[in-house]
């Protein structure tokens, strides 16, 4: 029992470290729902950059864990729970989609991009990016 308690306070520190460092790292100015709104046009990019075999290896194989993490019925915190949730999803998506961005490039992410102008300046800011040209 003290393991199982253990690992639960172990994953709720981890998870607030999260949070925390996700707060600090968010662009000034951006507000969630500027975020939210992106989200469809976002999973239309992962979906493509998974699915390009252009692309190495090691950076399709980190958004593929990201999908199997987001559809995987096991999470640190249950999204039943109001709110923070769904905040671990948010996390990981984030690192993971700013990971892949820093190591395909600004130029891959634009080909990919499907939505608009605004929202891919929005990305980029949230993920600080480098603006493209």
């Amino acid at each position: 029992m003290q393991y199982v308690i253990g690992i639960l306070v172990g994953f709720a520190v981890l998870w607030l470290v999260l949070v925390i460092g996700l707060i600090v790292a968010r662009p000034k100015g951006l507000r969630a729902a500027d975020a939210a709104r992106l989200m469809p046009d976002v999973l239309r990019l992962t979906r493509d950059l998974a699915r390009d075999r252009a692309l190495p290896r090691r950076v399709r194989m980190r958004i593929w864990i990201l999908l199997a993490w987001l559809v995987s019925p096991i999470d640190a915190i249950p999204d039943v729970i109001p709110v923070i949730g769904f905040a671990d999803d948010i996390i990981i998506t984030y690192f993971v989609l700013r990971s892949v961005a820093r190591a395909v490039g600004n130029d891959v992410l634009a080909q990919h991009w499907r939505g608009s102008p605004e929202g891919l300046v929005a990305l980029e800011r949230l993920l600080r990016l480098d603006k493209i040209d």
